[in-house]
């Protein structure tokens, strides 16, 4: 069988009923094993990735020569825990490094799509070791993954994925069937859907209140009352509980992310209902199997179905369809007590909750003391590998700070922190200074001699008139002029940008946009070779301005300009930093490798301190974006909103030499606009959100994108997108509530962003020595404020 084992990150997946597949991180090692007649297919989806494929002898024909030996890929190429695993590995299989041969993949300018491809002669353990050291921060030569696709001589139906640790028990739960297990407080349990598309109803009780005649089982609406959701999810609310309000189990990993806590696990009285008497039923098995620990029957079982696909509608009807799992996805969850378990394979056939095909269902437990991180999986594309949620470099810092944790696109990120809260630190940053992690933001090198064609086609702006160490705020649009993404744009030189930006796809359609239009150019991920903290506030020029060491052909903190960046160190820790942000205050971002990020915190909180410095959280975040205008992506816009309808139609200069991707779209939506983005007074203190109506007279003429209570102004504000015939500055219009109609509350339109309209904050310029009064608070120069220091 091919065992697929990974270090330090992979995941198990297939691309199609036949293949195999995992990305193997660049800069580490993955081991796995082939059959004899595998097809193996390596690709180097970003370009310019060596790599070393260690096999058996003639395993994949003559070896390379001159090759390193594999012992000296592994100790020297930056993965120093994932080679130590690789070597034991191979030594828990009698095998020594030198007993494999090597086979060199890819170069230094390979073009992206490179792809190795051949066939197992015979059955062999392999080691791909993908080079790569720590990217500095003004470097752009990242480590980046591989993808390996192994299509098997024999069949893959019914093959579980590799074991995540060592397991104490291994289950099989053949389709249509149940199996009941116990396991110990503190232990793991896998419920794996092998073959895809296969729900798995699940119970688990007390064991010790079983005992003693007590039958206390997951109660899913206690479950939802607690924890405030449909169905927990790996974080802080993340357990499932009895009816005592004992929490049971929680979940730890979970790489679907849609079950179903509503519904029963089928009987025999849907099934007769439905025509089929006599029918297999996911309650019958729990009874059968629990009976001997002293479960009661039931005629229906309130089970908690994962992977069952299940939507409430908003016409108030639960519908169903086919699970969003794939072969080999699973959810992790840990026994918080003594439990009797059971799970079934759902037996349904007669309609999509399985896929119209039954298959099974594999359980495993695994000890306590197992080292699992806790997370969701996130897939850039439908057919990419799932990847768990992430901590950033800087996580040991702030996880020490709080527990108030939320997956923010695939990252750990802190919602605020137990010192202070979210008003405090929205406080600290309008009149001091905050830190927050956003190393969740994608970064991608866009390196090569077509790189500044490449971009200009892509975004929106005028990127030739972009200088080296400047940067631009753009947007980045599709054929039909819907926004893909906003973000910013480096030049590090002539043919280096820097995209920074929100959504991990823009690198797939850069580099989708460079093979159609025939540009030597290489898009790198560097999202994981380069982590940033935001320092934000009046005091920040001050806080980093001693504590930066430039060089002294580049700019110093106190000479920094509004968007452009320098290097430099702190405490000898390389760094970029850029005077950039997304609070409308005067603020700073520092860019470092992950691996001295703590190291850059300290450096940071230490010469913060004096100043008041504050981490800060999203929650905080969010109020101060709203207040500054600055749009948010899947909140103030989507694929189908055009730059002018988000409100940043400023980053669409009509005088641009070069066509982007979707100009002729957006300039045709620019002249004959159907939308309009505004700001919102609205009177009272009623919350308002996102998605909420907006209505002139009974005919709804818009949504509420973002709004929160501001702080600083003292009243709710929000930003709003209308139909342009009601969009007129001073109108009065309502916000729907309940359903639209019954509760009403009142609103004016007016001009946003609704603090701070001119930027003098964020434009804030140091002062000349001698002179007095609030550090980094200046009179702006009076050209236009919307696109001050910005090229068009």
């Amino acid at each position: 069988m091919n065992q697929i084992w990974m270090q330090p990150e992979g995941a198990w997946a297939t691309t199609s009923p036949r293949t195999l597949s995992f990305s193997a991180r660049g800069g580490a090692s993955a081991f796995f094993e082939v059959e004899a007649g595998d097809r193996l297919r390596i690709v180097d989806p970003e370009g310019r990735q060596p790599a070393f494929l260690y096999a058996g002898p003639g395993a994949f024909g003559e070896a390379a020569p001159g090759a390193p030996p594999l012992l000296e890929t592994l100790r020297t190429g930056g993965d120093g825990a994932g080679g130590r695993s690789v070597e034991a590995a191979l030594a828990a299989r009698g095998i020594a490094p030198s007993d494999l041969e090597a086979h060199a993949l890819f170069h230094a300018s390979s073009p992206p799509g490179s792809t190795f491809r051949a066939t197992a002669a015979t059955s062999s353990v392999c080691v791909l070791v993908i080079p790569g050291g720590p990217m500095a921060p003004d470097a752009q030569d990242p480590p980046t993954d591989l993808r390996v696709e192994i299509e098997p001589a024999r069949s893959l139906e019914g093959r579980a994925p590799p074991p995540l640790a060592p397991p104490l028990l291994d289950l099989r739960v053949k389709a249509a069937t149940a199996e009941a297990f116990s396991v110990k407080a503190g232990q793991y349990i896998q419920i794996i859907d092998v073959d895809g598309r296969q729900c798995a109803d699940f119970l688990a009780f007390d064991a010790v209140a079983l005992q003693a005649g007590d039958e206390y089982g997951l109660d899913a609406t206690t479950t939802h009352t607690l924890m405030g959701s449909t169905a927990p999810k790996p974080g802080l609310l993340s357990k499932y509980f009895d009816a005592r309000m004992v929490p049971l189990v929680e979940i730890v990993q979970d790489t679907v992310g849609r079950h179903d806590t509503f519904m029963l696990a089928c009987s025999a009285k849907y099934y007769e209902d439905m025509g089929y008497p006599g029918h297999s039923n996911c309650t019958d098995n729990f009874n059968a199997v629990l009976s001997p620990h002293g479960v009661q029957p039931k005629k229906g079982w309130p089970a908690i179905n994962f992977f069952y696909n299940t939507v409430a509608g908003p016409d108030d009807r639960i519908t169903m369809d086919e699970p969003w799992s794939r072969p080999g996805d699973y959810v992790l969850l840990r026994a918080l007590t003594d439990l009797v378990c059971a799970t079934s394979s759902c037996a349904d056939d007669i309609d999509p909750a399985n896929g119209w095909c039954p298959t099974d269902i594999h359980v495993r437990v695994y000890e306590s003391d197992s080292a699992f991180s806790k997370g969701m999986s996130h897939r850039m594309t439908p057919d990419a590998e799932p990847r768990l949620t992430r901590e950033s470099g800087f996580h040991p810092r702030t996880a020490a700070l709080t527990r108030k944790m939320e997956d923010y696109r695939g990252f750990w990120v802190p919602t605020c922190f137990n010192a202070a809260g979210p008003l405090e630190e929205y406080w600290a940053c309008r009149e001091r200074a905050t830190i927050m992690d956003l190393s969740v933001l994608r970064k991608f090198e866009v390196i090569g001699p077509d790189a500044e064609d490449l971009m200009q086609l892509a975004v929106t702006r005028n990127v030739r008139k972009l200088a080296v160490n400047q940067i631009v705020y753009t947007a980045m649009c599709n054929p039909h002029g819907g926004m893909i993404d906003d973000g910013t744009l480096f030049r590090l030189g002539q043919n280096n940008f820097r995209w920074i930006c929100g959504d991990e796809y823009s690198g797939i359609w850069l580099r989708k946009l460079a093979e159609d239009h025939k540009l030597k150019v290489w898009v790198k991920s560097s999202t994981d070779q380069l982590h940033n903290v935001s320092v934000q506030g009046p005091r920040s020029r001050e806080i980093l301005s001693g504590l930066v060491v430039s060089p002294p052909q580049e700019p110093t903190v106190d000479e920094l300009k509004w968007f452009r960046f320098t290097v430099g160190r702190i405490d000898g820790v390389p760094i970029l930093v850029s005077r950039t942000g997304y609070t409308g205050e005067l603020g700073y971002e520092v860019w470092c490798h992950p691996s001295q990020a703590t190291a850059i915190w300290d450096s940071i909180m230490t010469a913060g301190a004096p100043q008041g410095l504050t981490p800060m959280g999203l929650a905080a975040l969010d109020m101060l974006r709203i207040e500054a205008g600055l749009v948010f992506a899947g909140y103030d816009f989507c694929d189908q909103t055009d730059p002018f309808e988000a409100g940043i139609g400023f980053t669409v200069p009509k005088d641009k030499p070069d066509a982007s991707i979707g100009s002729e779209a957006v300039a045709r939506r620019r002249d004959n606009p159907h939308k309009r983005m505004v700001g919102l007074d609205v009177t009272g203190n009623e919350p308002v959100g996102h998605g909420d109506p907006v209505y002139d007279g009974r005919t709804q003429v818009g949504i509420v994108t973002s709004a929160t209570k501001s702080p600083i102004l003292g009243k709710t504000i929000a930003l709003a997108r209308l139909d342009v015939s009601a969009a007129a500055l001073g109108r009065s219009v309502e916000i729907g509530k309940l359903d639209g109609h019954q509760k009403r509350l009142s609103a004016t339109i007016v001009a946003f962003p609704h603090f701070d309209p001119k930027k003098t904050r964020v434009r804030a310029e140091a002062p000349k020595r001698g002179d007095q009064g609030q550090a980094g608070l200046t009179e702006p120069s009076p050209e236009n404020v919307a696109t001050a220091g910005i090229p068009a």
